[in-house]
């Protein structure tokens, strides 16, 4: 009751950013470093906390996005020189795992869903629908590649050896950040980055994570049973509750179920 007093030292504090999710540029209650980074600057600045807590469960999305919450992670635990330890909940997938491995130790439930290094896209061809109901496609460009892949025309082969450029380089870009963040704890004969998926245990074999283990205990052993919490996440407005947002919000969410539910969940 008197750890306001200057001479009497308080008691240590752990800040917890969940991290919940679909990783996209657009949508309410999704992740991106617009809406996050004001929460993890405000997170690692208040309070001189002992560490940074990360509650993970996303199945992933932009690559971009979760490359610059990652990037904003470790240049605040750099700065301030604050340990940030990973906790897993359902899945940690592509890049959820991403956001994971921008911390300093990563753990799990034992029934976690780990891994997905990999990079996909995905989109429909309805050039024969159109085609079946007398619908006539007009497309201008001023550039030979300015309507790559698009879905009213047929597939052009050049159209697809680029996106695989594309992609592999995004590829590479997720395998450098894994292997720079996990050094020397990933086993050097086995490829890990193939888009598999594991459970916490055999990811921890692997060395994708440290081990098993849940939040409050964890700290409660590392730092003292008097050890305080102090939560922070991404709020949506009020106004997200009316209007059109109601029918965007929807959409993000059966988006969400979807991705969610190519890990079984």
């Amino acid at each position: 009751m008197n750890n306001w007093l200057p001479f009497l030292k308080s008691d240590p504090t752990v800040a917890v950013i969940r991290l919940s999710g679909m990783i996209s540029t657009s949508g309410r209650g999704v992740l991106n470093d617009a809406t996050m980074g004001p929460v993890i600057e405000k997170a690692f600045s208040k309070g001189k906390p002992v560490a940074i807590a990360l509650e993970v469960n996303s199945p992933g999305g932009s690559p971009v996005q979760s490359s610059l919450i990652g990037a904003r992670i470790r240049r605040l635990a750099e700065e301030k020189s604050i340990p940030v330890i990973a906790f897993v909940e359902d899945v940690a997938a592509s890049g959820g795992y991403w956001l994971a491995v921008a911390a300093d130790e990563i753990y799990a439930d034992p029934s976690s869903v780990l891994g997905s290094v990999g990079v996909i896209s995905a989109s429909f061809g309805v050039h024969e629908l159109i085609d079946k109901y007398g619908v006539e496609r007009r497309v201008y460009t001023a550039g030979k590649s300015k309507s790559m892949l698009d879905p009213f025309r047929p597939e052009n082969p050049e159209d697809v050896a680029r996106l695989k450029v594309l992609l592999e380089d995004i590829h590479e870009n997720f395998k450098d950040h894994v292997n720079t963040r996990r050094a020397g704890k990933l086993p050097e004969d086995q490829d890990l980055f193939t888009g598999e998926i594991w459970l916490a245990k055999r990811a921890a074999e692997l060395g994708l994570i440290d081990g098993i283990g849940h939040l409050r205990p964890m700290m409660k052993d590392r730092f003292g049973d008097k050890v305080k919490f102090r939560r922070y996440g991404a709020r949506k407005g009020l106004l997200s509750r009316f209007g059109a947002q109601i029918v965007e919000d929807a959409v993000q969410g059966i988006e969400e179920r979807a991705a969610f539910a190519r890990f079984g969940l």
